[in-house]
């Protein structure tokens, strides 16, 4: 299965999304087994970005805080020039993993990645993150033209 990052208007596109028919079908799972990067201009890395708001408080649960995550590295993309479907990789450190969690997080990158052209990414159970009340970190990074 070859899918091309098609946002892109070149004959050769930046970011070429591949998953082989060898491997298992990671698109239920919300993810891409490899990301192919070719003539780009900009690399773009995103620190990890959890739940917290500006004045660096978390909610309370899971969800609000991946929704922060990813609207958080959304930001830092827009700051950029740059935006969700130029992201190749992505590091996801999770609290307390479950399947719950994993079906909260499948749910929202098929919401931001609709044509399931997912990012290579790396889901990463720890036991605590920077501070107590954090839940989830996710770090990005994107290539550009």
């Amino acid at each position: 299965l070859l899918m091309s990052n098609s946002n892109h208007n070149t004959q050769d596109p930046i970011l070429n999304i591949y998953n082989p028919s060898a491997l298992y079908d990671p698109i239920p799972y919300g993810y891409s087994h490899i990301a192919e990067v070719k003539n780009f201009s900009r690399i773009i890395h995103i620190a990890g970005q959890g739940g917290e708001n500006i004045h660096g408080v978390c909610p309370v649960g899971f969800y609000q805080q991946l929704i922060n995550a990813f609207h958080y590295i959304e930001i830092a993309l827009k700051h950029r020039t740059a935006q969700f479907s130029d992201i190749a990789i992505l590091r996801i450190l999770i609290v307390k993993h479950d399947s719950q969690k994993h079906q909260l997080l499948i749910h929202e990158m098929n919401r931001i990645w609709k044509d399931k052209k997912f990012p290579a990414c790396t889901l990463i159970p720890v036991p605590c993150l920077a501070t107590t009340d954090m839940l989830i970190e996710i770090e990005a990074t994107a290539y550009c033209a």
